[in-house]
């Protein structure tokens, strides 16, 4: 499990979630209670063999289950790596990306399945059709290069990206 103090230097950094502490904070006071309900709607919903409270305790608490989805939609990372991260098993990790994403949506913030924008024009143009609002991630990522011989090859390689040998 992450503690306190690794906790507190995740949602200090803008790097690793892309928001601020505000946000997160307020990110937490608003999903939280509603992901508590659902959790205790899910409870209730099926016959008990055990008293209430009985049982497994939650590895993760709701912050870092937030977290974890955070960090997975902004960065892409594995499910491994964040349950070696977060100190839990994978399906740990999976489990509360799979119960907190959903919330995020509810929320409006979504991430469109098989969607790929690849200019600010198809940007502009899909966030207009919606009047939608869109949260840019300027950070740079690392590309393969195009195969040899296919035009616009050298269109595609930054000069930070070069490497000397």
């Amino acid at each position: 499990m992450v503690g306190n103090r690794a906790r507190a230097a995740i949602i200090r950094s803008q790097r690793i979630t892309g928001l601020t502490p505000e946000v997160i904070a307020e990110l937490v006071a608003e999903v939280g209670p509603l992901w508590h309900e659902r959790h205790q709607t899910g409870l209730a919903s099926r016959p008990r063999r055990r008293a209430v409270g009985a049982g497994a305790k939650h590895k993760l608490v709701f912050v870092d289950r937030l977290l974890a989805t955070l960090v997975s939609l902004r960065h892409g990372v594995t499910h491994d790596v964040l349950a070696c991260w977060f100190g839990v098993d994978r399906s740990t990790i999976t489990r509360a990306i799979g119960e907190v994403r959903p919330l995020l949506a509810e929320r409006g913030c979504t991430v469109a399945p098989g969607l790929r924008l690849r200019t600010l024009a198809e940007v502009i143009g899909h966030l207009g059709a919606d009047g939608q609002t869109g949260i840019f991630d300027g950070t740079e990522a690392r590309m393969r290069r195009p195969a040899a011989g296919r035009k616009d090859r050298e269109k595609f390689i930054s000069g930070k990206n070069s490497r000397t040998r």
